[in-house]
């Protein structure tokens, strides 16, 4: 059998993806293919060694930990700037060990940051793909800033802090700078590292990405169309369903939250979570339950306490809501919202109760909403967020905004703190509560559930390029 070989980032957004897709690929794939995926644990846990633990290799899926030991893996972190490229790079002997084994090699499905592992495939002549865990439109703008950098010479740090448009080929519309990731303007040494690997995505046999044509026509179409970029793959929505709990909640709690639902009107309760890195400090906190108590609508508010200042660490459960919501917050709103730490999101977003979702803009959050038809509320935190924020609202028109420039400031460099007043939280609350008939944005939202659905039936677009690409490996294997 022939073998493909995984190598995700161990970040929960791009391991959780790729796994899916992996299983994705070889339900279609019954005969041919074998997968394994080697797994780089991070020294830095981010919420990802419980679901590393849970992993089980089974038929024609395997696991295979290539980790370094723990104290090699932490010294990378002295260089914060190139971290993650160092750490990537330092895997490669072991990758090679574990390939050199394999007698039929079929090809390396690389995560966006690992193309330095094209290296590998190259030693062992075998095609190399990436597996974009974002969307379409984040690409092209990757690609559109790579060609301004590295062949137009130009030095976009001078877009930093403009509130100027720019006109990018992969979007409809004009696009604010200002909702622009901030990796892509600045020329600090992680962005250099950064574009090094997206020129490389042109070495490739193909991109493979977590989204669907009916999503992402536009973006998808003009990708399709440029000569600067391998084969396209688009094969989602990829949506993983054991996203539910990542055993980080025991049972009772994930069923006394769903038993909560079931309690409550279809179509009534307003879902607030912000990801796994996503938290406030308390003046912001204080601005969001003002505007859930003066609205009134039924509510389920994932809430996390942010990690100490100085320190880079994913966001923890209070152990008592009250020393941070207004006194008197929970009694009012009993019987009306719930407050929660974290949360099983795909069970929440699934659940027929649910109206809308208050959401940080994460890729894989945005496309459960789309699985599951919740129209979003956008509230973007880091990354690519508050383009993905730009994405929904302006290019496809299946979110309404909070804010779509919201940055939290996890580094601390800006002494100015960015709170959002309660008044504009509750306004697009009441927005999203209007009457299914005239809400515009949930009629659009329900049309790309159902062509989502379609798009991964048996001769929808996702399922045709998921055969085009597994031919496409078996044909360079023989």
């Amino acid at each position: 059998m022939n073998e493909l070989i995984f190598i995700p980032l161990a970040g929960l957004g791009h391991l959780v993806s790729a796994i899916e897709f992996a299983k994705l690929l070889l339900n279609r794939d019954d005969k041919d293919i074998c997968i394994s995926v080697l797994i780089m644990k991070l020294p830095l846990d981010y919420g990802v060694q419980n679901f590393i633990q849970s992993l089980t290799s089974q038929p024609r899926l395997k696991f295979i930990d290539i980790s370094l030991d723990e104290k090699t893996s932490s010294g990378f972190l002295n260089n914060h700037e190139s971290f993650l490229y160092d750490f990537i790079d330092s895997h490669k002997s072991n990758v090679r060990e574990y390939v050199q084994n394999i007698p039929r090699l079929a090809g390396f499905v690389l995560d966006m940051f690992c193309t330095s592992m094209i290296d590998i495939a190259n030693e062992f002549n075998v095609p190399s793909y990436i597996y974009f865990a974002s969307n379409a439109a984040f690409l092209g703008l990757c690609l559109h800033f790579q060609a301004l950098r590295n062949e137009q010479n130009l030095d976009t740090s001078k877009y930093m802090n403009s509130n100027k448009e720019l006109s990018i080929s992969y979007f409809k519309n004009p696009c604010p700078i200002k909702v622009l990731p901030k990796h892509l303007l600045n020329s600090r040494i992680a962005s250099t590292l950064f574009f090094d690997g997206i020129r490389r995505f042109k070495e490739t046999k193909g991109i493979i990405i977590n989204t669907f044509f009916e999503l992402e026509s536009f973006s998808l179409q003009a990708l399709m169309d440029s000569e600067i970029v391998p084969t396209i793959y688009p094969v989602g929505p990829v949506v993983s369903f054991a996203r539910s709990g990542h055993f980080r909640n025991n049972p009772s709690e994930i069923e006394s939250i769903i038993e909560l639902l079931n309690e409550q009107p279809d179509l009534s309760v307003v879902f607030l979570c912000f990801g796994s890195m996503g938290s406030f400090e308390a003046e912001q906190i204080k601005e969001i339950a003002t505007a859930l108590e003066h609205c009134g609508h039924r509510f389920l508010w994932s809430l996390r306490r942010s990690p100490p200042k100085g320190k880079i660490d994913i966001p923890s459960n209070y152990n008592n809501f009250e020393e941070i919501l207004p006194k008197g917050f929970l009694e009012r709103t009993k019987g009306i919202g719930k407050v929660i730490g974290w949360a099983p999101q795909v069970a929440i977003l699934s659940h027929k109760s649910v109206v809308g979702f208050v959401s940080h803009c994460g890729w894989n959050s945005i496309l459960e909403s789309v699985y599951f038809g919740v129209p979003i509320v956008t509230w973007p935190l880091y990354a690519e967020q508050q383009m993905n924020a730009f994405l929904l609202v302006k290019e496809l028109g299946i979110a309404d905004e909070i804010r779509m420039d919201y940055v939290i400031d996890f580094e601390g460099r800006n002494n100015r703190v960015d709170v959002v007043n309660a008044q504009q939280i509750e306004s697009a609350l009441q927005r999203l509560m209007i009457k299914s008939e005239e809400n515009e944005v949930r009629k659009k939202m329900k049309e790309m559930k159902e062509k989502g659905r379609v798009a991964m039936e048996e001769g929808g677009s996702s399922y045709t390029s998921l055969g085009l690409l597994i031919n496409d490996v078996i044909k360079d294997i023989s």
